[in-house]
């Protein structure tokens, strides 16, 4: 293994042929994510739920940079199906440095219209991943003196949004879950925060009834004159998982442009 430092963006990643997995990261801010860390010169594995031709663009892209790019399928919400995935990763690479947990789904419905599955797949999703992907990557990252896990999150999980009770309940599980970690893994030296986004115009919002008013309400509220975009929450995440930020531990860092200020 060749050790170099690349400087981006004012911070500083040291590398040794690192490993980094992204989950849901066929497109989106997962997509952004898993290039800015190939630019790292990170190796990156690719996973994905349904679409399979988007996973493998983002890791033509990956390998453009000059990275291997493992694409993987996994249902995150069944315990299996992780443990599957993470055998693969082991196999493959035999190390995992950084956890970017990214993939995210859930159902848009008031809280009095929620049945039994839509609560239960929100929360897998969005919440039980994290522990579960947590318990497998973490002995991968001990072999190699330690890691970073990055969680993508949202402030639905402080304030309420319309038809967001079920996610956004998910979501505050997330953060919750984010600072016990940092607390339990710190002594390994593993890391653990989470980003927390405004509303960002991607694909997932198009499920939204109101995207377009949600969009154009955001744009006028947000203090900073314009719409969160991928590249803000990117570059979020890649600083938590620099050293500049070895000492952030637990926390939910909020990219939202001030517009949560607003009660």
């Amino acid at each position: 293994m060749v050790q170099w430092v690349r400087e981006r963006e004012g911070y500083t990643v040291e590398n040794t042929n690192k490993v980094a997995l992204v989950t849901g990261s066929s497109r989106g801010i997962g997509r952004e994510t898993a290039i800015r860390l190939a630019q790292e010169g990170y190796d990156v594995i690719i996973h994905y739920a349904r679409s399979k031709q988007r996973a493998e663009e983002t890791a033509q892209e990956v390998e453009a940079h000059g990275s291997k790019a493992l694409v993987v399928k996994a249902n995150v919400s069944k315990k299996e199906k992780i443990d599957e995935m993470f055998t693969t990763i082991e196999k493959e690479f035999g190390r995992l440095d950084v956890f970017v947990n990214n993939a995210a789904s859930g159902v848009l419905r008031p809280a009095m219209e929620l049945e039994e599955n839509h609560w239960d797949w929100t929360m897998n999703i969005n919440a039980k991943a994290l522990l579960f992907c947590a318990q497998k990557a973490v002995p991968l990252m001990e072999k190699n003196g330690g890691g970073r896990i990055v969680s993508l999150t949202s402030i639905g999980s402080i304030r309420v949004l319309e038809h967001y009770s079920a996610i956004g309940v998910s979501k505050a599980a997330l953060e919750s879950l984010t600072r016990y970690l940092a607390v339990e893994l710190g002594g390994k030296n593993i890391r653990v925060n989470a980003v927390s986004g405004g509303v960002v115009d991607t694909d997932a919002l198009a499920h939204f009834p109101n995207r377009d008013e949600l969009l154009e309400e955001s744009r006028a509220k947000t203090p900073a004159g314009r719409l969160v975009e991928r590249s803000d929450l990117a570059d979020a995440v890649m600083f938590l998982l620099s050293d500049r930020a070895s000492m952030i531990r637990g926390q939910t860092i909020i990219v939202d442009g001030g517009i949560s200020l607003f009660t």
